[in-house]
């Protein structure tokens, strides 16, 4: 039988379902358990991975959110099952090293995207980098985000940016609402890749970045890489994993 570590999104309000699940499974410390079962939505078990990864666990999402791309279906009948029978996906995260214009640095990671975007009526003005290569000396735009393979259906997706297979080792490069050059449509990079994106204007132009749930504001330029020395370990049911629904996002139509 697993040992269980129960870290539940709003414990008030789901204070019924925290004592239903105590009354059928043991709940072991972060420390201790085998597994950490995470209730809530994607922005939860974003940040619940990220605060418990120094203990090098696996990581079961069980939807209590709206969408849930990140978690599996909700059921708790029957979690130890459910958690032997499903399947281990391991992912890195982005690096993001955030320089602003006072000269001071940020560091955060971020599971799904790196995304700059500008802060005032300015559209922002930015360069774009893979190692010492430009990709792009001038462009004109709302913002432009980095994705990992896993983040591609999240905001990549929405902005038009190309959706990517887990096991590609490829990293997307996609542009916000460009204005010039309007054709410009992004870069698909390798993964070992070393991403800069400096802000051209920073007097008149500010632009902040996030790291799914951290923002820096005000930046001057971030440097961007997967850091493969983080593994996070993900359980997706054995009918349900997350290259399944990557597939299903490649496949919706768009009803009018």
């Amino acid at each position: 039988m697993n040992k269980f570590c129960f870290i539940i999104d709003n414990e008030k309000k789901n204070n019924k379902l925290k004592k239903s699940l105590f009354n059928k499974y043991k709940n072991y410390s972060s420390k201790a358990c085998k597994v950490i079962i995470v209730l809530g939505g994607d922005g939860f078990m974003l940040q619940t991975l990220k605060k418990y990864q120094k203990y090098n666990k696996p990581f079961y999402g069980i939807n209590r959110g709206s969408f849930g791309f990140l978690m599996n279906k909700y059921k708790t009948s029957n979690i130890n099952k459910i958690v032997s029978e499903a399947k281990l996906l391991t992912i890195s995260p982005l690096q993001m090293k955030a320089l602003t214009k006072s000269g001071k640095f940020f560091t955060a990671i971020a599971i799904n995207e790196v995304s700059l975007l500008r802060q005032t009526k300015q559209t922002a003005s930015l360069q774009v980098k893979n190692g010492k290569k430009i990709l792009i000396n001038k462009l004109i735009c709302d913002g432009i985000l980095i994705s990992t393979p896993a983040g591609s259906t999240a905001y990549n997706l929405s902005v038009r940016g190309p959706i990517l297979s887990l096991n590609s080792k490829e990293l997307a490069i996609t542009p916000i609402s460009p204005f010039r050059p309007r054709r410009w449509e992004g870069k698909v990079v390798p993964s070992s890749s070393l991403i800069q994106v400096n802000n051209l204007d920073t007097k008149k132009r500010s632009v902040s970045v996030v790291a799914d749930n951290v923002e820096v504001r005000n930046i001057k330029n971030v440097k961007i890489k997967i850091n493969n020395l983080i593994k996070f370990k993900l359980l997706y049911d054995k009918n349900n994993s997350l290259t399944k629904k990557i597939k299903l996002e490649q496949n919706i139509k768009i009803k009018n």
